[in-house]
């Protein structure tokens, strides 16, 4: 058996997929992982059971591809599972009992799970997996279908429903129940769910930012706009689900370390509702960003709202092209960070948000939401006092300008 250290010592800790194999070079084994470092140095840091204790002391070296995220970590898994069939994938060859993702041969084709048993019901045209996790094909689809809303509508519904069903109001169908899509505009979603899952997401990616720049040449902006957020969510797929799953399974000994994040800051200044503004400073890999920082005097909210005012700052901030944050911190408790979340979610977008609220008596930091492991407590506390200096500064001088005028 090879140096046990070497095999993982110099894995990455990113997402992807690892492939064991014997002294022959055969691929014994194949696995997925949210962090291929501490996934494969588990298998040699901590006890076995008998069928996986057999396999470590065959394993002579450990392969990996690494991938952008935990949902395309899950289907390339699956791919190479059924390309290779490593013996010690032994559930897996069982696969009747695992879930595919089917794309349905229809006039406006459906999307959908279905055991194997279930295909020959099904009019499939495409085919993906066996997936291993039912939970996880289901969370992935979840967020796909954000990005790329599919019908699971049956063709004697399609564009027979007086108002559209509930899966359209939250961002989900398209609104094949009432007609309200093309049959070209949603194959063109459909293509590229099946490019997604045959791993092809950068092919995706130039194709629409082609179509962004054309329809902006064409000053056809709200598609332009719709283009760009879908641009964006495939860039910053949120799989917090997928990847507390996988978490479980990890030896969490190995810790990751901090990257190169953008981290925006909101802070909202008012007086009893007047001369209200807000607004957003940046940390970026650490380091304070001045450059970026934006003011924003409040418009369209009238009266002491600090919620609705921060739901429409959030709101301009996002219609313009400025480089789009990994983590969004407001000042503020669970009520700012619901507003942020709700704003962000009628855009299909799902960016990590933390509010800071100080506690009572003003005298400690009570945190809303899950801080990430790549920045620290202190760092988002310093962000909240230059959001808050940055917008007090502000209020300051539109109250002075209003009381000259």
């Amino acid at each position: 058996m090879a140096d046990q250290k070497k095999l993982y010592k110099n894995l990455p800790l990113t997402p992807g997929v690892y492939l064991m194999k014997n002294r022959a070079g055969k691929i014994i084994y194949v696995g997925k992982a949210v962090n291929l470092k501490r996934r494969v140095s588990s298998y040699f840091l901590r006890p076995q059971e008998a069928r996986l204790s057999k396999m470590v002391s065959e394993i002579n070296k450990a392969d990996f591809l690494k991938t952008d995220t935990a949902i395309e970590a899950l289907i390339l898994e699956s791919s190479l599972i059924k390309k290779y069939s490593p013996v010690y994938n032994i559930r897996e060859k069982d696969d009747k009992s695992f879930l595919r993702v089917v794309i349905t041969n229809e006039y406006f084709p459906r999307v959908l799970l279905a055991y194997s048993k279930e295909l020959n019901r099904i009019p499939a045209k495409n085919v993906f997996g066996p997936f291993t996790s039912a939970s996880s094909i289901r969370e992935a689809l979840k967020i796909i279908r954000k990005i790329f809303p599919y019908s699971v509508h049956t063709e004697d519904k399609i564009g027979k429903a007086k108002r559209p069903c509930f899966e359209y109001e939250i961002g989900l169908c398209p609104g094949t129940c009432v007609g309200v899509i093309s049959k070209k505009e949603y194959l063109q979603n459909i293509r590229n769910i099946r490019l997604f899952f045959e791993g092809k997401k950068e092919r995706i990616l130039k194709s629409l930012e082609k179509e962004m720049k054309e329809a902006a040449k064409k000053t056809e902006f709200e598609k332009a706009a719709e283009l760009r957020r879908k641009i964006f969510s495939l860039k910053h797929i949120q799989d917090v689900a997928l990847i507390s799953e996988n978490k479980v399974s990890e030896d969490n000994s190995i810790t990751t370390t901090p990257k190169e994040k953008r981290v925006e800051g909101y802070d909202i200044s008012n007086i009893s509702g007047t001369s209200a503004v807000g607004s957003m400073v940046v940390l970026e890999g650490g380091e304070i960003k001045k450059s970026e920082y934006r003011l924003f005097k409040i418009k369209t909210v009238v009266g002491s709202n600090d919620v609705g005012m921060l739901k429409e700052v959030i709101s301009r901030r996002l219609n313009n092209f400025w480089p789009m944050p990994d983590l969004i911190m407001v000042d503020g408790g669970k009520a700012q960070v619901a507003a942020a979340v709700e704003v962000l979610s009628k855009r299909g977008m799902n960016i990590p948000i933390v509010g800071i609220a100080k506690g009572p008596e003003r005298k400690r930091n009570d945190f809303t939401g899950r801080i990430p492991s790549w920045v620290k407590e202190g760092e988002l506390i310093k962000l909240r006092d230059e959001a808050h200096r940055f917008a007090i500064s502000y209020h300051r001088r539109v109250r002075s300008r209003n009381v000259r005028s």
